[in-house]
């Protein structure tokens, strides 16, 4: 594998990948040869190319791994399709809905691997609730709720790119962390999101940047910046309508203090509920009307089989943030070792298909809030397209 943007999530990627085993860390390609030569050393990434085209055209290379910000997402996934490469990108899919399109339809028809990682798939008691609901365990669900909560944005002198339009995209919270949790509220309830009502705000209206962009976490600089007005989101809530029937709700912030990286999503069934929360990843809270609530804490031998690969320790042993990427990440090789052939994919693995469907989903939430906070539809024009086929 190769991998272009050596940032906060680029060790990530090479951490998961080295624990697999069996793949070859090639090289990093950064926005210089010297940056890539910085990162290739300080994480023992092999060899430092220039740019990603270098990178691209090294045979060697069988995989690209996409770590930059999500303005290049969509200039060098299409050109590592195009070189005939496996992609597997950092989330968004893309900085524009159109771009997201774009890159859906390239890897339709590539007979490549095409990974988004929408990583919260990979935990296990994720997994169980959602082999859960589709046996009918809390039959059928009516309300489906949650949130992404965070606090590094919180001081008026944090500032990352993300909040730049030009390079993060028209949204930021809802679109840095909220497209986590629409892709977790879809995946485990199988049903999909067909309108919103969105409420969006900025809380941080000005905030003054540093010279270099804050990375993710990173906290707050210690010298006054240039002044900046920000017109993205920092918050937001949605009332969320789903194709079962089910109604929902989902507030996002980055502006929360005491908020590290909460996210939480339930699900009510008309026979019980299920909740989980990414802070507390090993249990699974399974909620009763007319007896008491359970805690199913992470452990193989009571998973269902079909989630036991995704628990790789004993219980008692805690699994969290990067044992889950590392079971997305693994997903992703096994597809590509069975010749990345559309059926050969694993079921939790997210694709560009799932790219596309979250930037559709984001983008239906901003008309919302742009129209005055009205119901809109979730509008597919591949779906549209796809129907009037048939019809025809």
């Amino acid at each position: 594998m190769g991998l272009v943007g050596p940032g906060f999530i680029a060790a990530h990627h090479l951490d998961a990948v080295r624990r697999l085993g069996d793949v070859d860390v090639v090289g990093i390609a950064g926005s210089s040869l010297e940056s890539a030569k910085k990162r290739a050393r300080e994480l023992n990434g092999g060899r430092a190319y220039a740019d990603y085209r270098e990178l691209l055209a090294d045979p060697a290379v069988h995989v690209v791994h996409n770590t930059t910000p999500n303005h290049l997402h969509r200039d060098i996934s299409l050109a590592a399709l195009r070189a005939g490469k496996h992609v597997i990108s950092d989330k968004p899919l893309a900085a524009t809905l159109q771009e997201a399109r774009e890159l859906h339809d390239a890897a339709r028809g590539a007979n490549l691997a095409h990974v988004v990682t929408f990583n919260y798939r990979g935990y296990p008691l994720v997994q169980q609730a959602r082999a859960m609901i589709a046996k009918g365990r809390i039959g059928r669900s009516v309300f489906v709720h949650g949130c992404y909560l965070q606090d590094w944005l919180t001081d008026e002198r944090a500032y990352t790119w993300r909040l730049d339009p030009k390079l993060g995209g028209a949204s930021s919270a809802l679109g840095d962390i909220g497209s986590h949790w629409c892709d977790l509220a879809e995946h485990v309830t199988g049903a999909r999101i067909v309108a919103v009502l969105a409420d969006l705000h900025t809380v941080v209206p000005v905030r003054e940047a540093p010279e270099a962009s804050a990375k993710a976490f990173a906290g707050t600089a210690k010298r006054p910046g240039k002044r900046r007005k920000i017109t993205s989101e920092d918050l937001a809530s949605v009332l969320l309508r789903f194709d079962n029937g089910a109604r929902g709700c989902v507030t996002v912030g980055q502006v929360l203090p005491g908020h590290k990286n909460d996210l939480r999503l339930e699900v009510n069934g008309r026979e019980g509920s299920l909740g989980w929360r990414q802070e507390q990843p090993n249990e699974l809270w399974i909620g009763h009307h007319a007896k008491a609530n359970t805690v199913l804490t992470r452990d193989p031998s009571l998973l269902d089989p079909s989630v036991r690969a995704y628990a790789r320790l004993p219980a008692g042993h805690p699994e969290a943030w990067a044992d889950a990427f590392r079971n997305v990440i693994s997903d992703a090789y096994a597809w590509i070792r069975r010749g990345a052939r559309p059926n050969a994919k694993p079921v939790a693995l997210p694709t560009f298909a799932d790219g596309y469907r979250n930037s559709l989903l984001v983008d239906a939430m901003l008309r919302s809030h742009a129209a005055g906070g009205v119901w809109r539809p979730v509008e597919d024009p591949l779906e549209t397209t796809r129907t009037t086929r048939k019809r025809g």
